[in-house]
């Protein structure tokens, strides 16, 4: 068989879609970066948002849809990435901005073969637009990103994505020198708050996109 490990992620990625559709959450499965750059932008051509943002996610980077959509001229855009041109009020400003755009984009620490949603959050303007705020909510999620149920989710949170963006954003936490959740008490923590999301509500608000590659952490 050629590309066996895709053909695997392929029959487990088409079971988790019929679970996160029975969540009432709009499912599209991509077969790599390309795909689903292509989904997304059909997605916009449907809903037709008048204001776009996003928030932090390596997926959103990789698939290459922050490059498209900052230049994109069909919608006010909320560049929440833009940190050094801004001051952290202006920053946090325009996030509270982001909460009431038309579509927001952004990843999931996990998604569970149950057909939820789980993430954990340092700021919490992530967490807060999946779950109220935006008219429409775009989700990438890599195969990587598929755990058995919530427990493994938090697991894998807590082992692996927490201490690996911890890393990656220079925070001085314990765990970015050891790689080892220590329930820190750090100024730089970035474990605050988490978010389980079982159901989309109205239906199909959310929109993920799962995608046959392993992206992000």
């Amino acid at each position: 068989m050629e590309k066996p490990i895709e053909n695997f992620w392929s029959l487990r990625l088409a079971d988790v879609v019929g679970e996160l559709e029975e969540n009432n959450f709009e499912v599209h499965v991509a077969e790599d970066k390309a795909a689903a750059r292509k989904i997304v932008m059909e997605i916009l051509s449907k809903i037709d948002p008048k204001s776009i943002s996003w928030g932090g996610s390596m997926t959103f980077v990789q698939t290459g849809l922050y490059q498209e959509l900052k230049e994109y001229q069909g919608a006010q855009i909320l560049d929440t990435f833009q940190k050094g041109a801004m001051s952290p009020e202006e920053m946090f400003e325009l996030r509270r901005r982001a909460l009431t755009a038309d579509l927001f984009i952004t990843g999931s620490n996990a998604v569970t073969e149950t057909g939820k949603l789980v993430n954990l959050d340092m700021t919490g303007n992530r967490v807060a637009a999946i779950t109220f705020g935006p008219r429409n909510v775009i989700i990438l999620a890599g195969r990587n990103k598929v755990v058995p149920d919530v427990e493994d989710a938090m697991l894998r949170v807590k082992n692996y994505a927490a201490p690996a963006n911890a890393m990656r954003l220079d925070k001085k936490t314990p765990c970015a020198k050891t790689s080892i959740c220590e329930e820190c008490r750090s100024p730089d923590r970035i474990c605050n708050t988490w978010t389980i999301t079982e159901k989309s509500f109205p239906k199909g608000r959310i929109k993920i996109v799962l995608i046959n590659e392993d992206l992000g952490l």
